[in-house]
């Protein structure tokens, strides 16, 4: 039995070096306050079961003994309760606090577990000795509080992380998910160290403790990481802070997060639309199909040998064509040379939004459209936002991003572009284009409810999210066509 806990102890420490390693090498990309202490936790680990493994094969001593309680028992189960705090903590001063206490808790109980007496060294044999049979009242005071402490602070970020979940997005399911892998082996752990259980097991323990770090700093997390782009992102709604949480707020960011004045009214316009943005200078077209006849419109046909539009020739608007072109040639900016069209009848004055149907509905503006072009505005905040969709969960997605689009074009005036996609290539991807005229508009934007609904909805049916901040620095912005039906 001695020779099988040694090799387990041997192979566990193998396994916590590599972690340690891993985690190492992941502090050059990202110096997470979590990161590191997970990293202090697992090597602590890696000397406990290099320590285990030693005394089952020759035998404990004092130093062996010393060394897998001090690095084991106490400073192994705080640093993993250390780091629960740093990945969930939203604000700088409880990190700092959490940071300063355990460094000086450390400390201290560092030296009382070093100089402290061994109790009854000689009578140690090739079994793990429980700490108290062999420490005094003085360390084994220090030990019993460190276990509390950590113990309850595992209990209460695990109690944290489960809050946040329930009306959180991604980030917040990530959390839970390192929370329950992370406390429940570091409570395990304690549990071992504290009571009367055979060696084998707490040896077992404490690999499993540093497996549990391992996997839940390094597992993949394709909802949030795109390492071939190097994209840096940020949640698309309200993420808390954490294991990949969101960039540091900059000073305009912060001030957005302010109470925020109501929405002002606006007149009815580009902002009250899902409008589509295009980069460049390139011209639109639109070729609706005849509903009566099943082929496209002629009006606006494609030259090939430019990719632009042909301007649209005259047409006789008699009610046998079933179509009219609102405004003519005036209304796209043309001049044929022709005599001027008449105008038409009453019936069939419609705005110039491009080709209409008699009978359609139509977006009335309430005041003349503001003219489009020019730089735009360097406040406008932009969000491209990449979904990857379960097998089965397309129709249910577009559904509910259709309530979602329909709700923000009636009640969000300063939202300038809410556009879904679908991906012609990859069906089970939709693309979520947004422009806000500033970021306060965006924060606005969080916390209507209809997105708290599309947040909340849509994680049953997303397997992967690619989040990408824009900054706007040409458009050209006009009013979609809508569908006739």
């Amino acid at each position: 039995m001695e020779i099988l806990v040694a090799v387990i102890a041997f192979a566990g420490a193998l396994l916590a070096a590599i972690a340690t390693g891993a985690l190492i090498r992941s502090l050059r990309e990202e110096r997470e306050g979590w990161l590191i202490a997970w990293t202090v936790a697992t090597a602590m680990l890696c000397i406990a079961l290099g320590a285990i493994g030693t005394g089952y094969l020759i035998g404990f001593g004092e130093g062996t003994f010393r060394i897998y309680q001090l690095a084991g028992s106490l400073i192994a189960p705080l640093w993993m309760a250390i780091g629960l705090i740093q990945l969930l903590a939203e604000k700088t001063p409880p990190k700092f606090l959490a940071w300063l206490f355990g460094v000086a808790f450390t400390i201290v109980s560092s030296v009382v577990i070093v100089f402290d007496p061994v109790l009854k060294a000689t009578e140690m044999a090739k079994a793990l000795p429980p700490g108290s049979s062999h420490w005094s009242l003085i360390a084994s005071s220090v030990l019993l509080g460190s276990h509390v402490i950590a113990a309850l602070i595992l209990l209460g970020c695990v109690v944290v992380a489960a809050l946040r979940w329930r009306n959180g997005d991604d980030y917040d399911t990530d959390n839970l998910h390192a929370a329950a892998v992370i406390a429940p082996s570091a409570l395990a752990l304690i549990g071992a160290v504290r009571f009367a259980v055979p060696g084998v097991f707490t040896t077992a323990l404490l690999v499993v403790a540093a497996a549990a770090i391992w996997y839940a700093v390094l597992r993949p997390l394709a909802p949030y990481e795109d390492e071939e782009d190097d994209i840096k992102s940020e949640s698309w709604e309200s993420a808390s802070a954490g294991r990949r949480a969101v960039p540091e707020r900059t000073p305009a960011r912060m001030e957005a997060q302010a109470p925020l004045e109501p929405p002002r009214p606006r007149p009815s316009g580009l902002s009250d639309l899902v409008a589509e943005y295009r980069a460049g200078d390139q011209d639109v077209g639109y070729n609706p199909m005849n509903p009566a006849t099943g082929h496209m419109n002629p009006m606006n046909p494609m030259n090939s040998a430019t990719g632009h539009m042909s301007p649209a020739p005259a047409m006789d608007p008699g009610p046998s064509t079933g179509y009219i072109m609102n405004g003519g040639e005036q209304a796209l900016g043309r001049h044929s040379g022709g005599p001027p069209q008449p105008q038409q009848p009453d019936s069939y004055n419609m705005p110039n939004t491009g080709v209409v149907y008699p009978g359609a509905e139509v977006f009335q503006p309430s005041a003349p459209q503001p003219a489009v072009g020019g730089r735009p505005s360097p406040s406008i905040y932009g969000l491209l936002t990449v979904f990857t969709l379960m097998d089965g969960s397309g129709e249910m997605f577009d559904r509910l991003a259709d309530m979602t689009v329909e709700a923000v074009r009636r009640g969000e005036p300063d939202t300038l572009v809410y556009a879904c996609h679908a991906v012609k290539s990859a069906p089970l991807q939709r693309i979520v284009y947004e422009l806000y005229r500033d970021e306060v508009a965006f924060q606005d934007h969080q916390r209507q409810p209809h997105v708290e609904r599309f947040v909340n909805e849509r994680q049953a049916m997303v397997l992967a999210t690619n989040i990408i901040e824009l900054n706007v620095n040409a458009a050209k912005v006009v009013p979609l066509p809508t569908a006739l039906f």
